[in-house]
């Protein structure tokens, strides 16, 4: 296999795609099932109800399976040969310019894909008894397939135009889902919040599109990869920041970061989708996949990194003050998401990193949220944390399953996160101190939101009220929660084995080992004793004293973290109430000056003409005398002039 740094030297764009052969040919097919899944149940309806979510589930099941057999093959071959192409037809022919319905295989997508089908396909098992019972079960799997399907799509383009339009696929099943219960007005509201946040970031995409055809006269992966190199930087640097622009609100980074604690308000697996394998991490492939345009434009990725720092504290602050469990999972998504971020506008140091703590972060993010629903449905939908208590002693496989997705968040050996994150804090350390420092304090700052959680819920004094009744989950939920933690504790030793990951993904996004002024293993000891202190500090707050069921007001930071950090609140300062007053002059001017012109000139010509009118009386005597008068007037003034 090609070493590591000869790939990197060499450049992920230089490999040239394959045609696709044997299994190969059914690249369409990854995205079709669900696809085809969310059709029949969408226009079907309510008929389905008795096997619709079972047609639901398969979907995405088969795409796993199908694409279980491509990584296979992809495997056996060679570091040169794992880029496929699949071109279907023409989608836009406009002279010499071309835009396919074409789909990219490579190391890159085939691993988004593992991740979108396997995580995805588990939410599916888990939501057939989470939504048993609701009337709108088959509304639900229908959306459910459609958002795997679009963020298929999304992946698996092989230019930017179709990637929009997976990108734009993905915004509309989110918008349905969060908004999935409409008739409360909170989760109406909340999904309408996320489709207008994102639609603020998707005009930064479609304008690096448009900046990505005016340059390069393409739009296609290879064509603009292969054109960089002679690109103007600062071009690149406007097609960077307007792609960053587009990630930001896909992947909830600052400053569009505010839609995602309230996209709670859907079903849990809804958020657990959201969160562990598609939507919020369609920013992350964005910046991976677009990686020559920020390697050659370094303001765009110290704009990425700057981006990715700051919604990394942001997140991790925000979860340190919510009751609501979703929410601060939320909050801890935001964060986890900025490490990734952060990454990967590191460059080659980072790529592979950030994509490896995507996948491990999928693993224990989903085991995460699977399981605040399995305690949100042993207790009667109650998310308020102060109200729990002492939950596994009547939850323990919900208990097992969420605490191996802890340690794994924490980072503590051997669970995933410590083979991922500790990854991200080497890279960082090794691009500079400061960002370095950010990370090893986000480190800490988990490790205190998420033992907080943990106590809150599972440990101490029982909260509940005696009606309540809390008791664990069917199988068909607490399976799908078990095997998610079993990849969470066992992911991050198969990925970093050999350095598997960085060896999978060098080609496509390249790869430089990061350099540090200390050993490897002297960092990720004080990561850990930082994790541990962070720990401790959570347990000292809420383990050894009993947890108050009202929430105390709190001193100033508390209070400004249980606002989101006023995330709201500046939104609203600086864009909604200026736009309000905005429209109001608007509608001023459209009424007083524009209609008011169009409607003065109107009237002062109707006045003109029912005055004019009464010269026309039909008599012709009146007419004579009209004439009568011009001829003595003209006489009269041909007199004075000849005087």
């Amino acid at each position: 296999m090609t070493s590591l740094a000869t790939v990197a030297a060499q450049g992920a764009d230089l490999v040239a795609p394959a045609a696709p052969d044997g299994v190969f040919s059914l690249v369409w097919l990854l995205i079709a099932l669900p696809l085809a899944g969310a059709a029949i149940l969408l226009v079907v309806g309510r008929r389905a109800d008795r096997w619709g979510h079972l047609l639901g589930t398969l979907m995405p099941v088969a795409s796993f399976i199908i694409a279980l057999v491509m990584f296979a093959q992809l495997l056996g071959r060679p570091d040169e040969q794992r880029s496929v192409v699949q071109h279907l037809y023409d989608w836009m022919v406009v002279g010499t310019f071309r835009i396919p319905i074409a789909f990219q295989l490579d190391q890159l997508s085939m691993t988004f894909v593992l991740l979108i089908t396997g995580v995805g396909s588990l939410i599916h098992i888990y939501s057939i008894g989470y939504m048993r019972g609701d009337p709108g079960r088959v509304r639900f799997f229908g959306e459910l397939n459609l958002f795997v399907a679009a963020m298929l799509l999304l992946v698996l383009a092989d230019n930017y135009l179709l990637l929009y339009f997976g990108w734009e696929g993905v915004g509309l099943a989110s918008y349905l889902l969060i908004g999935f219960w409409f008739a409360k007005p909170v989760a109406a509201v909340a999904g309408n919040k996320a489709f207008v946040m994102n639609r603020v970031g998707d005009m930064g995409m479609s304008i690096a599109v448009m900046l990505l055809f005016v340059t390069f006269g393409a739009v296609g992966f290879g064509d603009v990869f292969a054109a960089v190199p002679q690109a103007d930087e600062t071009t690149l640097t406007w097609i960077g920041l307007a792609l960053l622009f587009g990630a930001c609100a896909k992947s909830a980074q600052f400053p569009l970061q505010a839609w995602l604690l309230d996209a709670m308000e859907g079903p849990t697996p809804v958020s657990a989708l959201i969160h562990a394998a598609t939507m919020v991490t369609a920013g992350v492939y964005l910046v991976a996949r677009s990686n020559p345009i920020f390697d050659a434009a370094p303001a765009a990725a110290t704009a990425v990194v700057v981006v990715g720092a700051i919604t990394l504290l942001m997140g991790a602050i925000i979860g340190c003050a919510k009751d609501d469990i979703k929410k601060s999972l939320a909050g801890s998504t935001m964060s986890q998401i900025g490490y990734m971020v952060l990454a990967a506008g590191l460059g080659p140091v980072g790529y592979a990193f950030a994509l490896f703590h995507l996948l491990t972060h999928g693993f224990f993010k989903a085991t995460l949220f699977l399981g605040a629903g399995s305690v949100m449905h042993g207790m009667r939908d109650e998310v308020d944390m102060r109200r729990y208590g002492a939950l596994r002693t009547v939850m323990m496989l919900t208990f097992v399953g969420f605490g191996a997705a802890y340690l794994a968040i924490l980072g503590i050996p051997p669970f995933s996160g410590f083979f991922s994150k500790d990854k991200i804090i080497e890279a960082a350390f090794s691009q500079g101190i400061v960002i370095g420092l950010v990370t090893l304090v986000g480190a800490g700052i988990t490790a205190f939101y998420m033992t907080r959680m943990i106590i809150m819920t599972f440990f101490g004094k029982a909260r509940w009220d005696d009606d309540q009744h809390p008791h664990e989950s069917p199988p068909v939920m607490t399976v799908p929660i078990l095997v998610l933690a079993l990849a969470s504790t066992v992911g991050g030793i198969a990925l970093a084995w050999n350095s598997s990951i960085e060896s999978w993904l060098a080609p496509v996004v390249g790869f430089s080992e990061p350099h540090l002024a200390i050993p490897n293993w002297g960092l990720s000891l004080i990561t850990l004793v930082v994790v541990l202190v962070g720990a401790f500090l959570g347990w000292a707050q809420y383990g050894r004293a009993p947890v108050p069921v009202t929430a105390p007001r709190g001193a100033w930071p508390t209070r400004a973290a249980r606002a989101d950090l006023y995330g709201d609140a500046l939104n609203e300062s600086l864009f909604m109430r200026p736009g309000q007053w905005l429209t109001r002059v608007l509608v001023f001017v459209e009424n007083r000056l524009v209609d008011g012109l169009v409607n003065g000139t109107a009237a002062t010509i109707g006045g003109i003409s029912g005055r004019t009118r009464r010269w026309q009386t039909g008599f012709v005597r009146s007419y004579a005398l009209s004439m009568l008068g011009g001829v003595v007037l003209v006489g009269a003034t041909f007199l004075l002039v000849r005087l």
